[in-house]
């Protein structure tokens, strides 16, 4: 039997021991919880930083000595150590699978992009149909004045056969004349308006992408970003009209053409093969601008509507 004496020396000598250990798991503890905290910010940004507490079974606790120094602290302290680790690797692997998905969702979109943008510049299933006569409605008139618009009826002639190349394109261009009012934005919009109507639309469009890029403010922006379209159209490029158009309503909606440009939207879009979508555009044109359009505006939407069968 041990005496009083030896049982308390022995107690003694156990407690650097214990004491050790117990620092030793308190360390191990503090560490792990920093570490799982970085790990569910991650995981979870909107925690608000707070751990999540791992759901531990409590031990049994081995019956103690008498006399002997207590070891229950030490025992939960490695239970909460090994639940930590456990609930870190879940975490771990749930920060790597929420990667894996955002990765996909990313390929999965740039694919759908690049789609978006293919379908949109592709040519037209068939051939371009001659373009309708819009009649002078984008002359150039004077700052003060509105022009009206003029009916859509008839249908300019299908040119020619372009050779490969044209000797006297040069000399088509040299004799457009360039205007000198003293307006640079008059002056630059006429003379896109004057290569458009000489049917030079490479040149014209050039031009008018000019005036409407040195003159975003003016109020022929819009004249000129609705007869690039125009051009556009005019030159069998129904895709590239469409977006011309559409961009004049988008950023314009209040310039004098941002309804023609509608009109015009619809029309490229029966030419692109997507009837459903220019009803979508008639109806809009009819109610954005309700109650500002012209008579001869309302009977191009009506023949525009019968065109594209819309209900």
């Amino acid at each position: 039997m041990r005496t009083p004496f030896l049982i308390a020396a022995t107690a003694l000598l156990a407690l650097p021991t214990m004491a050790g250990a117990q620092a030793n798991v308190e360390g191990r503890v503090g560490r792990l919880e920093s570490e799982m905290r970085a790990v569910q910010r991650k995981v979870f940004p909107g925690g608000n930083g707070q751990l999540l507490q791992p759901e531990v079974t409590a031990p049994v606790v081995p019956t103690e000595v008498p006399g002997s120094p207590s070891s229950s602290v030490v025992i939960d302290l490695s239970a909460r150590v090994t639940a930590l680790e456990q609930q870190m690797a879940s975490l771990t692997g749930q920060g790597e699978q929420n990667g894996y998905q955002l990765r996909q969702l990313r390929e999965e979109f740039e694919a759908y992009r690049r789609a978006t943008d293919a379908r949109l510049v592709a040519p037209p299933a068939t051939g371009p149909a001659p373009a309708p006569a819009m009649g002078g409605d984008d002359e150039p008139a004077p700052i003060a004045a509105t022009p009206p618009s003029k009916p859509l009826t008839g249908a300019r002639p299908t040119p020619a056969a372009k050779p490969a190349v044209e000797p006297d394109r040069a000399a088509r261009v040299a004799a457009v004349a360039k205007p000198t009012g003293g307006e640079p934005v008059e002056d630059a919009y006429l003379y896109g308006y004057r290569l458009w109507e000489a049917k030079l639309y490479p040149e014209a469009q050039a031009q008018l992408k000019k005036t409407v890029t040195d003159f975003p403010k003016s109020r022929r922006a819009s004249f000129a970003q609705n007869l690039l379209g125009r051009a556009y159209l005019d030159d069998g490029k129904p895709s590239l009209a469409s977006m011309a158009f559409y961009e004049n309503y988008k950023k314009m909606p209040d310039g004098e053409r941002a309804p023609d440009s509608l009109l015009y939207l619809g029309q490229a879009l029966v030419k692109l093969d997507k009837p459903a979508d220019a009803c979508k555009v008639y109806d809009e044109l009819s109610d954005v601008y309700a109650g500002k359009l012209s008579a001869t505006m309302l009977a191009d939407i009506k023949r525009g509507r019968a065109t594209a069968k819309c209900k």
